[in-house]
């Protein structure tokens, strides 16, 4: 059947549980459209050239780290596919933050803030011919280049959307939980999605489950800070934990694997108590967990805002090896003010729960924008720091990517010099 919008989507690996949640949007609200996939730019290029719709939506979603590659490859695709009825729409976290950058970069469009609603606002604007500056959640070129906001998009129940698109079995992990009501300086999400936890119910938790085995499928998944499912914070609550972790396994079939605690998810280190290791025990498949340490300098750990000390996190380490589980252990180096004894004090806490069985992922940190850190100097990582993270790695200690966001975070630092942040916001 012919469609008057086309969507073309730019699937990248890194972010398909975004793209899953804008194509869940679009089923559930039973928007008529195409929808096409390009998993490079030139394929890409090719997908926008032979839709069919007369209007097309092109949909580029990405993290802060990737906005460089990404504006060369929409170069790229505008080169191989000047096709008038294309509209390049930016989403996740980076368009959030910085939607000036993304529209001078040379997308048509940023989408700003949770994209559900915008999304399925977006297409019906276009097959209607409706002024997109009644679409809310966007930032779009003005007459002087400026961007400019629409009304904020609605932050909806998470039972309101799907987590994904069962009948195009784009599967992944149940997001859960959305929001943060951690602040840390470095992280994104609490600045994006709100101070506050969203939670979604077990009700709506059971019925992806129920879609997931009809199509086969047998292990779960989920995208929340596991053990904070079900509370307010700052506490965990365990009863809400377990009333979630039985209800998926009551959906699956005797094969069926529970994975809660482990990738894409982390738990916080005061949370890592026997009681809740004894629960996960009784539910789950995975057999380690990740841990958010960040830092082995309680100083670094105070300014970082992260709400707890050192020692939290060696006890995390001791609880979960106790209970069977190996810990996956977050540090992140060259957080602004940390000092040559901060950095000697991550390395000896690394080495030490190395010794007790952990493994470190080791980061490197990055000025993200929409953080309160955006415009903050990195601390130097001199290279008897970088020689002793390289030695951990050689014994099979730790593993990371923390040279290529090294430099990351030093484009990132470039970026933000030139947008100061206080620049005035211009809304419709």
């Amino acid at each position: 059947m012919p469609y008057r919008v086309s969507v073309v989507v730019r699937y990248r690996k890194a972010v398909t549980y975004g793209v899953h949640a804008l194509l869940a949007a679009l089923d559930h609200a039973g928007a008529e459209c195409e929808i096409l996939f390009g998993t490079t730019a030139e394929e890409t290029a090719a997908r926008i050239t032979a839709s069919g719709g007369e209007r097309v939506l092109v949909l580029w979603s990405f993290y802060s780290p990737d906005a460089e590659a990404m504006a060369a490859e929409l170069a790229t695709v505008r080169e191989l596919s000047a096709d008038p009825r294309a509209l390049h729409i930016a989403g996740g976290v980076h368009a959030t933050a910085e939607p000036q950058q993304v529209i001078d970069a040379g997308w048509d469009l940023a989408a700003i803030g949770e994209g559900e609603s915008t999304i399925v606002a977006l297409v019906a604007a276009l097959r209607e011919d409706t002024p997109l500056r009644e679409v809310p959640g966007l930032a779009l070129r003005d007459h002087d280049g400026v961007a400019l906001r629409t009304r904020p998009a609605p932050q909806l129940p998470l039972d309101a959307y799907p987590s994904f698109p069962d009948r195009r079995r784009n599967f992944g992990p149940i997001e859960i939980t959305r929001g943060c009501r951690y602040t840390c300086r470095f992280c994104q999400t609490p600045f994006m999605f709100g101070a506050q936890f969203r939670h979604r119910s077990v009700a709506s938790v059971r019925e992806h489950v129920r879609l997931m085995t009809a199509h086969g499928l047998k292990d779960v998944r989920f995208i929340t800070p596991p053990l904070s499912y079900g509370s307010p914070g700052p506490g965990p609550d365990l009863d809400r934990v377990e009333e979630l972790l039985d209800g998926v396994r009551a959906e699956l079939p005797a094969h069926g694997r529970v994975f809660f605690g482990s990738f894409p998810s982390e738990i916080r280190p005061e949370h890592v108590t026997p009681e809740a290791m004894r629960l996960l025990k009784r539910y789950v498949a995975n057999d380690n967990i990740i841990i958010g340490a960040q830092s082995g300098s309680d100083h670094v750990l105070e300014a970082s805002g992260r709400g707890h000390g050192v020692e939290p996190v060696r006890a995390a380490v001791r609880t979960a090896i106790e209970y069977g589980f190996r810990p996956n252990v977050d540090f992140i180096f060259g957080m602004p003010g940390e000092s040559a004894a901060d950095q000697s004090a991550s390395l000896k806490l690394a080495a030490d729960l190395a010794a007790m069985g952990a493994r470190i992922h080791t980061h490197t940190f990055m000025p993200l924008p929409g953080t309160p850190w955006r415009d903050a100097s990195p601390a130097l990582i001199p290279l008897s720091t970088r020689a002793e993270l390289d030695r951990l790695a050689q014994r099979g200690d730790a593993y990371g990517h923390w040279r290529r966001q090294a430099e990351h975070a030093t484009r990132l630092a470039e970026t933000a010099k030139s947008y100061p942040r206080r620049t005035p916001r211009r809304r419709t």
